[in-house]
């Protein structure tokens, strides 16, 4: 029995499925999970003394690698401090003013302790401010696992969500209506068909079915149409935010929201959630104002001094500039290995965020991401691992890019890749 097996089957005693997160179990590509014991720079170091280049990142706070010692001595000058107060701090404020700085649409920001935290407030906040229940969400689009959020397609445009995990009574989604990602129309129909819509939920660049970006007209109608019926466009940034631009997405695509969400990036790879927008908006969370919500870690110390010491470090580089020199090479490495063995790929990138589909033509929706050839995904997935690349295991998950992946790294990874789309591998 190997390390791993071993480890998961004592883990499975003890945690459903063996894990705290459900990607982590490798469901998405077979086979046994990584246990990881460390991490440096852009590496993970094995249970079983194996080292992997990797692509995960965390899923997406790791933007200048693992460990990096802005974070690790910030984190430890914060611990010396105490770890949590159940009072306010400087910190928290200073965090706030940095994001504020950053992000066209911000005036205020409460911190919280993830990014589901994040989403379920600002549904609150867009529900108690305009006076209305309902709100669209898009099939592919992923806010965390709040039961109002955790929905499947109906048949159409127009049809209200079902549950898509026991647990979540019918009566809480009964308020969701789903749309097909990058489709406008379709949420033309549902504003048409309610006028009691509170809020559109909607991440600005897909990054929970691969990387999806909008096409051109798409964000900049649900602002109109948010505009024309009193709704409140809500854009969730907990993976874009200060990962594809210092600003977000937001800042990069050109349209301004109501309110925004955030994580990730800005608790550096410690747990924290943020949402914030509009002053008038802000201003009716409590104790401003009679919306209610709080947290006893909110805020916390130490989540708070690392994520203010990603984002000074971020701020005072070129960070930027060399993340998307990494993610471009990284890309045509990727589409000119497979086109050189004949193999359909589809790469679609936004600064250090990638894609991988197995498919002919553009993916747009989750509908698009579903049609790619998966199979061939988890054949090349269990490929690279063994030649030391740790990709996400799962096609419906984003890669990520630090600053500590080199040109050296994604010249390895590009020949790996290359053996493992070869016809004899």
């Amino acid at each position: 029995m190997s390390p791993e097996t071993s480890l998961l089957k004592r883990a499975e005693r003890v945690m459903p499925g063996g894990v705290n997160s459900p990607v982590r179990a490798f469901r998405g590509v077979g086979g046994e999970p990584v246990f990881v014991r460390a991490a440096e720079g852009c590496y993970l170091q094995a249970e079983d003394g194996r080292r992997y280049l990797d692509f995960i990142g965390g899923y997406g706070p790791h933007i200048l690698g693992h460990g990096a010692e802005p974070i690790a001595q910030a984190v430890h000058d914060a611990l010396r401090r105490g770890t949590a107060f159940g009072a306010p701090t400087i910190a928290e404020i200073e965090l706030a003013e940095q994001m504020i700085a950053a992000v066209p649409s911000l005036e205020m920001v409460r911190l919280v302790n993830s990014g589901t935290e994040a989403t379920m407030s600002a549904l609150r906040v867009a529900r108690g401010a305009t006076g209305r229940s309902k709100f669209v969400k898009f099939e592919g689009c992923y806010h965390g696992h709040g039961d109002a959020f955790l929905i499947a397609a109906g048949s159409g445009a127009a049809t209200l969500g079902v549950p898509s995990s026991p647990g979540v009574p019918a009566a809480v989604v009964e308020d969701t209506l789903l749309a097909p990602f990058n489709d406008l129309s379709a949420v033309a129909m549902l504003f048409e068909a309610h006028d009691d819509i509170a809020a559109v939920f909607v991440e600005p660049i897909a990054g929970n079915m691969g990387l999806v970006p909008p096409r051109e007209g798409f964000l900049e109608g649900l602002r109109r149409l948010c505009d024309e019926r009193g709704a409140v466009l809500v854009f969730d940034e907990v993976m874009t935010g200060f990962r594809v631009a210092w600003g977000g997405a937001q800042e990069i695509l050109g349209v301004t929201p109501d309110l925004t969400t955030f994580g990730k990036v800005i608790g550096g790879g410690l747990p924290i959630g943020a949402y914030g927008g509009r002053r008038d908006l802000m201003s009716q969370v409590a104790p401003a104002g009679p919306i209610y919500q709080a947290g006893t870690l909110s805020g916390n110390p130490l989540a708070v001094a690392a994520g203010r010491a990603a984002l000074s470090t971020l701020a005072g580089t070129d960070a930027y500039e060399i993340l998307e020199a990494a993610g471009g090479a990284l890309a045509s490495g990727l589409r000119e290995s497979a086109r050189r063995h004949g193999v359909p790929l589809r790469v679609q990138r936004q600064g250090s965020m990638l894609g991988l589909f197995f498919a002919e033509g553009p993916v747009e929706s989750i509908a698009d991401v579903d049609a790619s050839d998966r199979d061939r995904f988890q054949r090349v997935f269990h490929r690279l691992l063994a030649d030391g690349i740790h990709l996400p295991p799962s096609p419906y998950e984003t890669l990520f890019l630090s600053l500590a992946h080199g040109p050296e790294e994604i010249e390895r990874t590009v020949e790996a890749f290359d053996r493992a789309v070869a016809p004899e591998a």
